[in-house]
């Protein structure tokens, strides 16, 4: 079978890949020196267009139009620009057995890879409801969204349903970012989650109220507290409704998913040194595995900010870690050194005419300020998280980019609050002062 060689392959073709690429170009790649292996058809792209613009009916994103880098406002690498650079893109192509100890990938095909660095960038799947026994949950129109493939099954069901009846089952950002794209695409949607409201892990129960309001006046009805158990389909095995634990049943046109994701590190198990669900890193995204890093939604890594080690899902990580890993490898090549990752948590969602944007730690107690009425014209409300006497954690809804650097300098500095009355008083301006 064939092999081959390379000095540097990166296993994935999701953001963190196509940001590593970047990187190397830029700081000094040979041609033939480095391979992308990817399952995917397409060079790496920017994923959380799929959850908005891919899905909306007018002025819709396509590719070439979001390959990375632009999500961070870089230059779009179109596949031609990997072949410029020397890089060579193996996409289709699965690859079903790592070697970490002999430097050794093998394709589905039989093709063997040879690396001197590896970088594991192979990033998150979808959980399935299928993975729980849920009955009926392989009919058609019941969808997840992960790569393009997923967004282009849900466009094309989208068109073939025209204003039917849509199910999301779950609250977190793919559900809300859903179920808005299907309201804008004119579908009646039902949102379904067990807990008591959407987006726990990050939201308050107050934050989280405007959302709900909001959605609920769009004409989105919610089901809290409970879970979706099985699903008809018709004799055409489409999907024709959904049963709730509570004994409700929904009619559907189109289900879809989003109940959360696991890390891909299924090849290496064993092999590497893992903790909370990913590949143990240090700060430099190096494994336990000497030449092996790890970057992304896959790498455990040390929060310097909060001196802990965490695993963190977002696109804005995976661009970061993506760099600092190559930059660690460039300069180890050349007998330097460069500083430790020190990430400050971001997330950030897009949905209707909201954008809201949070920077740090949500644990502590919660100070509310601003307009947090979800019929307002404009609303813009925030949130600051307090513990031990410092402000941790900034959430702000609405919010100009200039307010928004605000709140993220304010989670950086962690200033003392004296007293959460004062806070609430302030509400923006405390971060603004800053």
């Amino acid at each position: 079978m064939a092999e081959k060689h390379f000095k540097y392959v990166i296993l994935g073709g999701g953001v963190a890949a196509g940001y590593a690429a970047r990187e190397f170009a830029k700081l000094g790649l040979h041609a033939g020196e480095l391979a992308i292996i990817s399952k995917e058809a397409v060079a790496p792209y920017e994923r959380p267009a799929l959850s908005k613009g891919y899905l909306f009916p007018e002025g819709f994103a396509r590719l070439p139009g979001f390959h990375v880098c632009v999500g961070s406002g870089g230059e779009r690498l179109l596949h031609e620009w990997y072949t410029e650079k020397g890089i060579e893109l193996f996409l289709n192509t699965e690859i079903v057995k790592v070697d970490l100890a002999s430097k050794t990938l093998i394709s589905a095909s039989g093709t063997t890879f040879k690396f001197g660095v590896l970088l594991i960038a192979t990033g998150s799947t979808v959980i399935r409801l299928s993975d729980f026994g849920v009955q009926g949950a392989d009919a058609n129109n019941i969808l997840y969204l992960r790569e393009i493939d997923d967004a282009d099954k849900l466009v094309a069901a989208i068109q073939a349903k025209k204003k039917g009846k849509a199910v999301i089952v779950g609250g977190g950002y793919i559900g809300l970012e859903l179920g808005a794209a299907m309201r804008i695409n004119n579908f009646d949607v039902t949102m379904v989650y067990p807990e008591p409201w959407c987006m726990p892990r990050l939201f308050t129960s107050g934050i989280a109220a405007f959302y709900e309001g909001y959605y609920a006046n769009k004409g989105i009805k919610i089901i809290k507290g409970t879970v979706a158990v099985g699903f008809d389909a018709d004799t055409e095995g489409n999907v024709k409704a959904v049963h709730l634990k509570d004994g409700r049943v929904l009619d559907a046109d189109i289900v879809v998913v989003g109940v959360g994701g696991r890390p891909l590190t299924t090849l290496v198990k064993g092999q590497v040194e893992e903790e909370k669900g990913g590949i143990k890193t240090d700060g430099f995204f190096r494994t336990s595995v000497p030449g092996v890093y790890a970057i992304g939604d896959v790498a455990t890594f040390p929060l310097k900010l909060y001196n802990e080690l965490r695993r963190v899902e977002h696109v804005d990580h995976a661009r970061k870690s993506a760099e600092q890993a190559v930059k660690h490898i460039k300069a180890t090549e050349e007998g330097k050194e460069i500083e430790e990752y020190d990430y400050l948590p971001y997330f950030y969602s897009r949905s209707f005419d909201l954008s809201w944007q949070f920077y740090g730690d949500n644990v502590g107690d919660t100070v509310m300020f601003g307009d947090t009425n979800p019929v307002s014209p404009k609303p813009k409300f925030g949130s600051y998280w307090i513990k031990d006497g410092k402000l941790i954690g900034a959430f702000l809804e609405g919010g100009s980019p200039e307010e928004n650097k605000a709140i993220a300098k304010a989670a950086r500095l962690q200033p003392p609050v004296h007293s959460a009355d004062e806070l609430a008083k302030d509400g923006l301006t405390f971060a603004c002062k800053i």
